[in-house]
């Protein structure tokens, strides 16, 4: 089941917090060739809109109203075509690259933007995932990580799809961990504290990956079991399939 279309209309900002959100856009997208060639991936259209597009509202709809989005492949083309955010009812912040930083990298570069007071935990998602989780339910965790040194991060994990059978995580109790069965897969949406990435230097490339191990080992990585619609993104068939589903969806 696919969620409903969505609408681009302005956010009634009555539910506002002080939490901001990072969307993940700076990958160059190879599997998704020759699509991407010529595009960014987060601008590729399925149904009525681009990839990325469908975060943008989504944060909206949760009260995410400052948004960064990082970039670095033709990254110019991202800022052109959603500006500054007004009118999905957000205020768009860019974080350039002038290489691929890898994850951690690119929000560490971002950090001045994210968090300026340096304090606050934020929600960080992929551009190339389509999804029907509410941002809002994460707001708990949020309040309950601010200023918990031992929670440096909470995930929201998924069902493993076909192409990732064997999963990355293992969930118990609210924990994350390297080892146990089953694994879940990391979904691409996730909340960090700014000290995760305290070693991490702005313009070198580190992948998220090696610190959440590091914050796992040290049993400070928390997370969640999403089991509504999730679907990475990640080749040119998967595309055209999401693609057709919410177009069939839009004649019922």
């Amino acid at each position: 089941m696919l969620p409903h279309r969505h609408s681009q209309k302005l956010v009634t900002r009555s539910k506002s917090h002080p939490y901001q959100a990072m969307i993940l856009a700076a990958g160059r997208g190879e599997r998704m060739r020759p699509l991407t060639d010529t595009m960014p991936k987060p601008l590729l259209k399925v149904g009525d809109y681009a990839l990325i597009e469908y975060q943008i509202m989504a944060l909206a709809r949760a009260g995410f109203y400052d948004v960064v989005i990082n970039h670095a492949y033709l990254g110019e083309m991202i800022e052109q075509a959603l500006g500054d955010g007004a009118r999905y009812g957000v205020n768009i912040r860019y974080s350039p690259e002038k290489t691929v930083l890898e994850t951690a990298g690119g929000i560490a570069n971002a950090m001045p933007l994210l968090t300026p007071s340096g304090d606050l935990p934020f929600l960080v998602v992929n551009a190339d995932i389509y999804c029907e989780f509410d941002y809002a339910a994460l707001l708990p965790a949020m309040v309950a990580m601010q200023g918990n040194s031992q929670k440096l991060a909470h995930l929201v994990l998924v069902g493993n799809p076909v192409h990732h059978a064997n999963g990355d995580f293992a969930l118990r109790q609210g924990q994350v961990m390297l080892d146990g069965d089953p694994k879940l897969t990391f979904s691409g949406i996730g909340i960090y504290q700014p000290s995760l990435f305290s070693d991490v230097q702005p313009g070198v490339a580190v992948k998220l990956s090696r610190l959440l191990k590091q914050a796992m080992r040290a049993e400070k990585v928390w997370g969640e079991h999403f089991q509504g619609t999730w679907i990475d993104i990640g080749t040119p068939e998967r595309l055209t399939e999401l693609d057709r589903q919410l177009k069939l969806q839009s004649k019922t």
